[in-house]
Order: C-alpha cells, then sequence, then structure tokens
C-alpha cells in the first residue's frame, strides 16, 4: 500500500519526499522496483592447504584400520597427536568422513525396532479386552494399593477387578484367567490389550494367554493414549466426587470398588455375559 502511494505521489513532489512524508525507506521502493538479478553461485577454490588425493586415502586408510575402526575422529586425533603423528585435524577428519558417508555411530549398537500404533476395533462383546493396573492411595504417604480391571473395550463392561497390596504377575495371570473362564471365551476370539508394564509383558501372563488362544496387544512405548479405555475409566473412578483422598486400609478400598463397580456398569449395553465380577486380594 505504501508503494502504491509512492507512486501516486511520484509525479507530484518526487520519488524521495513522498517515501520522507510516509515513512518508508526510499532503498526499499528501489530495490522493489528493479529486483536484483540472481547471481550463479562461484565455485569455491581448494584451499592451499588442502589434503590431496593420496593424503585422503591416507588418512581413510587409518581410520578403517582394526586400531581405529570402532573409535571416534576425537580418539584417533588424540591417539594419533600422543605418538606425535599429525595427519590431519579433528574437523578434517568428521569432513573426510562425512564425504565418504561414514559420518554416525562407529559402534556396533542395538537398534530399537520400530512400534506401530495398534489399530484395534471391536464389533461386539468379548472381542477386544483392555486391563491395566492402577494405584490407590493407602493410609500414609508412600503408601498405596494396587487395582487391577479388565474392560470390555465394545460395552465397556468390567469383566474383572481385583485390588491387592502389590504389583504381581501371578495375581495378573488368576485374575485374567478368571475373567476368561466365567466369560466362556472360545480360542481365537478375543484380543487383550494392555499397556507395557511389567506384569503385562510377564511370562506367566503370556503363556496364559497362549494356551488359552488369546491374542494380545500392546501399546507403543511411553505412549499411554494407546490405551485410552482403561485410562478413561480409571479417571472416571479418581474422580468422582465420593473418591476418598486415602483409604484407611485394603478393605476399605475393597469395599469402595465393590460400589463403584456395579454403578459404572450398570447403564451398559447388555450383551456381554454378565456373571459377577471378582474382587480378589492378598
Amino acid at each position: 500500500m505504501i508503494e502504491q502511494t509512492v507512486r501516486e505521489l511520484e509525479p507530484v513532489i518526487g520519488v524521495r519526499p513522498a517515501c520522507r512524508a510516509l515513512g518508508a525507506a526510499p532503498a526499499t521502493i528501489y530495490r522493489r522496483r528493479r529486483p536484483p538479478e540472481p547471481r550463479a553461485p562461484r565455485p569455491r577454490p581448494a584451499p592451499a592447504r588442502a589434503l590431496g588425493v593420496t593424503e585422503r586415502q591416507a588418512l581413510l586408510e587409518v581410520l578403517h584400520s582394526e586400531r581405529f575402526v570402532d573409535c571416534a575422529p576425537a580418539t584417533v586425533w588424540a591417539s594419533l597427536l600422543d605418538e606425535g603423528v599429525y595427519l590431519a585435524s579433528e574437523r578434517t577428519m568428521y569432513r573426510l568422513l562425512a564425504g565418504a558417508g561414514e559420518l554416525r555411530e562407529r559402534r556396533a549398537q542395538r537398534r530399537h525396532p520400530a512400534y506401530w500404533k495398534p489399530q484395534l476395533l471391536a464389533t461386539g462383546p468379548n472381542e477386544l479386552w483392555s486391563w491395566d493396573i492402577t494405584k490407590l492411595p493407602g493410609p500414609a504417604k508412600w503408601t498405596g494399593y494396587h487395582l487391577y480391571v479388565i474392560l470390555d473395550v465394545f460395552s465397556r463392561y468390567v469383566v474383572g477387578w481385583m485390588v491387592a497390596a502389590r504389583e504381581s504377575a501371578v495375581l495378573a495371570q488368576r485374575l485374567i484367567g478368571a475373567a476368561l473362564h466365567k466369560q466362556g471365551i472360545a480360542p481365537g476370539t478375543l484380543t487383550i490389550h494392555a499397556d507395557r508394564g511389567s506384569s503385562m509383558r510377564s511370562k506367566p501372563v503370556a503363556l496364559l494367554l497362549a494356551d488359552l488362544g488369546v491374542a494380545k496387544t500392546h501399546t507403543r512405548p511411553y505412549t499411554s493414549t494407546d490405551n485410552p479405555y482403561s485410562e478413561a475409566q480409571f479417571k472416571t473412578l479418581k474422580y468422582r466426587p465420593g473418591f476418598p483422598r486415602r483409604f484407611g486400609s485394603l478393605q476399605d478400598a475393597r469395599a469402595f470398588c465393590q460400589a463403584f463397580f456395579p454403578l459404572s456398569t450398570a447403564r451398559q449395553a447388555g450383551t456381554t455375559r454378565r456373571t459377577g465380577t471378582p474382587a480378589w486380594g492378598s
């Protein structure tokens, strides 16, 4: 808009007075009218002290030698300098390795596998279960109890829950086995989804699911949103007005959950077999 105003005032008072009146820089107006022509990049001359082809090959052979093949260029440079040998600077070693496509971690390291976001769909009851463990505050600081909950994703019905004093793979195996037995799950019809906790990936649980023909999936590492149904159920439990600040004992926690879970599943669809939700502990 300023440039257009300058064009209108130019025949009357000139470019510079118009720019002075509008607070614009004359150089900006002239530059926009005559944009600079693109310049072709000039080839960079080779420095006089650059390594020759023979010297580069000799330096690469040193870096590829059995002694230095697993060492960083900084280590190679310092080791040779301690022996009174100077082939090139540390930065030149990095530049030479980058030109050869070898600028990376030179040691053999274990690579993490690629984790894909689980895509799970439940079109009916007892097709997909989600389970998790959360902590309930105990009577004193640094004390608490563990609540195990197995949720049917299709109907949101709690097929099994348990409050225990500790987190244990054996207790999780017992709870899952009882829930599968009570719901009458046939082999090859159910998938159980969980996060990557120690109990979820434990050998007793894996062997039980393999024996009963139940598939299992896990979330990606450090991604709680891959198990949203269990996380949302735990938030519903802990954010309700009647949730106590602390539980006085293990029996208090079990009594609270016995009153909560029938309420949370009373309005759900009636397609899942409701044979009772076990409440065990140890």
